[in-house]
C-alpha cells in the first residue's frame, strides 16, 4: 500500500499514477477522506480517554454527593469512550479497505500507456537464423523424449506436460546453473513453500486485479503460489531487518501454479502458457533508497544467465498501464523463438518500493535506530519457459540440440542432445 504522507503531500501524484495505470483516480480521494476521517475519530477517542484518566483520579479523591456526580459522569464518559472506540474501529477498516484500493506508486521515467506501449531498452544478439526450416520446441521435444504433452493433459487435463528424459534433466542443469550463479553473487538460497497463507498473498498484492490468476484451496484456507516472490516477501513479514551491510537476498526455487484465466485459445501449443512450472526468482529487501540501482542489479543478472544459455533476446521497459498492482517499474528479457519469429518473456524484474512492505510489514532500522519501512524486489533467474528457446535457437537440421558451453557441466558434459526418435 502507498505511504500516506506521500497521499497528503502530493496527493495529485498519487491520482496522476492512477491514471497512468489506466485506474480509477478518484480512489485518491477516497481515500484522502478516509485518512482525514479516521485522524479525526482518533483525535476525538484520544481526548475522551485523557478525560476518562483525570476523571477517574478525581472520583479517588472524592466524597459523598460530589463523589456520586462523578461516578454519574463517569459512566457517561465510559459510553462515549465506547462509542468512540467503535467509531475508530470503523474508521481504521475503511482505511484499510481505502489504501488496498489503490496499487502502487508508478516510478518516474515508466513509459505511458498499455500493454502494447512497452519501450525496448536494448537488443542482445541477432535473431538465430538457420539454412533448414527449424523445428518447434514441441517437435524437438518428441524427438528428444524430452516432453510429452499428451499423457500431461491426460494425468491433469490442458496446459499440462511431462518433462521426460533430457527434459527433465535440461530443467534441472538450467535451475542448479542460476541458483548457482545467485549463490556466487551472494543471495541466501531457499526452497520455499508453495502454499501460503491469505495474508501474505494479499500483501503481496497478489488478491486485487490478478486474483483470478491464483489457486486457492478454500477447505483449507491457503493458496498456492505464482511465483515465490510471495512466500520470499512474507519470510520476514512482522521483522525488523538489519540492512547496515546492504540488501538482504534470497534466491528461491519453486513450483509455480497459474489458472492462466482469460488466456483460452493463446498458447496451447507446448509450454509456453502452462498452469504449472518451475522456477529460481531472486527477492531483495533494501532501502527505499536503494531501490533503483537494485532493480538495475536484479536486470544485470537475469541477462548474465541469458549470455550463459547464449539466447538473443532483448530488454524491454514495461507501460504503466500493463505493471502489477505492486510494482513501480518492471523491465522483461523477451528471448526470441525462432518458429514464432517473435520475442516472448523470459524473465521479469520489478521494483515494488515500499508496497508489499507496508502491507506485510516489513522494515529496517535507519542510522539512528529507528524502524523504517524498507522496499522489496523481485526477478527471474531461470524458468520452465526458457525450454522453449534453448532448445528452439540452439537445434541443428538433425533434431538434436547442441547444448550451451555453459550448461554443459551441469548436463554431465554433455555437448549435444540426440533424438531418440526419428
Amino acid at each position: 500500500m502507498i505511504d500516506l504522507r506521500t497521499l497528503r503531500e502530493n496527493p495529485e501524484a498519487v491520482r496522476a499514477s492512477q491514471r497512468a495505470r489506466g485506474e480509477d483516480a478518484s480512489l485518491v480521494d477516497v481515500l484522502l477522506s478516509a485518512d482525514e476521517t479516521r485522524r479525526s475519530v482518533v483525535s476525538r477517542a484520544d481526548g475522551l480517554r485523557a478525560e476518562q484518566k483525570a476523571l477517574g483520579k478525581e472520583v479517588g479523591k472524592a466524597r459523598g454527593e460530589e463523589r456520586d456526580a462523578l461516578l454519574a459522569k463517569a459512566k457517561e464518559l465510559a459510553a462515549e469512550v465506547k462509542a468512540a472506540e467503535a467509531a475508530q474501529s470503523e474508521a481504521d477498516a475503511a482505511l484499510h479497505a481505502a489504501q488496498r484500493s489503490l496499487a502502487n506508486l508508478v516510478e518516474d521515467g515508466a513509459p505511458a500507456g498499455g500493454e502494447d506501449d512497452y519501450v525496448v531498452r536494448k537488443h542482445v544478439g541477432e535473431p538465430t537464423a538457420f539454412d533448414f526450416t527449424p523445428r518447434d520446441h514441441v517437435e524437438l521435444g518428441e524427438l528428444l523424449g524430452a516432453i510429452d504433452n499428451e499423457r500431461g493433459a491426460k494425468v491433469s487435463g490442458a496446459r499440462f506436460y511431462f518433462l521426460t528424459g533430457v527434459g527433465a534433466q535440461l530443467q534441472l542443469a538450467l535451475l542448479n546453473m542460476a541458483m548457482q550463479q545467485a549463490i556466487e553473487a551472494g543471495f541466501t538460497p531457499l526452497i520455499t513453500p508453495s502454499l501460503v497463507r491469505p495474508e501474505i498473498m494479499e500483501g503481496t498484492g497478489f488478491l486485487g486485479a490478478h486474483a483470478a490468476e491464483v489457486y486457492r484451496l478454500r477447505d483449507d484456507d491457503l493458496y498456492l503460489v505464482g511465483t515465490s516472490e510471495v512466500p520470499m516477501a512474507g519470510f520476514h513479514s512482522d521483522e525488523i531487518l538489519d540492512l547496515s551491510s546492504g540488501p538482504k537476498r534470497y534466491a528461491g526455487w519453486s513450483s509455480c501454479y497459474r489458472r492462466e484465466a482469460g488466456s483460452y485459445g493463446k498458447d496451447t501449443r507446448g509450454i509456453i502458457r502452462v498452469h504449472q512450472f518451475d522456477k529460481v526468482e531472486m527477492f531483495s529487501y533494501c532501502e527505499p533508497e536503494q531501490a533503483h540501482d537494485e532493480h538495475l542489479r536484479l536486470l544485470a543478472w537475469e541477462e548474465e544467465m541469458l549470455a550463459k544459455v547464449e539466447l538473443p533476446y532483448r530488454v524491454i521497459d514495461v507501460a504503466a498501464g500493463d505493471l502489477g498492482t505492486s510494482a513501480a517499474r518492471k523491465y522483461d528479457c523477451e528471448a526470441w523463438v525462432p518458429t514464432q519469429e517473435t520475442y516472448r518473456e523470459v524473465t521479469s524484474t520489478s521494483n515494488c518500493t515500499t508496497f508489499q512492505a507496508r502491507r506485510l510489514n516489513v522494515r529496517h532500522r535507519d542510522a539512528d535506530g529507528k524502524p523504517q519501512t524498507l522496499a522489496t524486489l523481485n526477478g527471474t533467474l531461470a524458468t520452465t519457459r526458457w525450454i522453449v528457446a534453448i532448445l528452439e535457437n540452439h537445434q541443428q537440421a538433425d533434431g538434436s540440440v547442441r547444448v550451451p558451453v555453459a550448461m554443459r557441466p551441469y548436463l554431465g558434459g554433455r555437448e549435444v542432445l540426440e533424438p531418440i526418435k526419428k
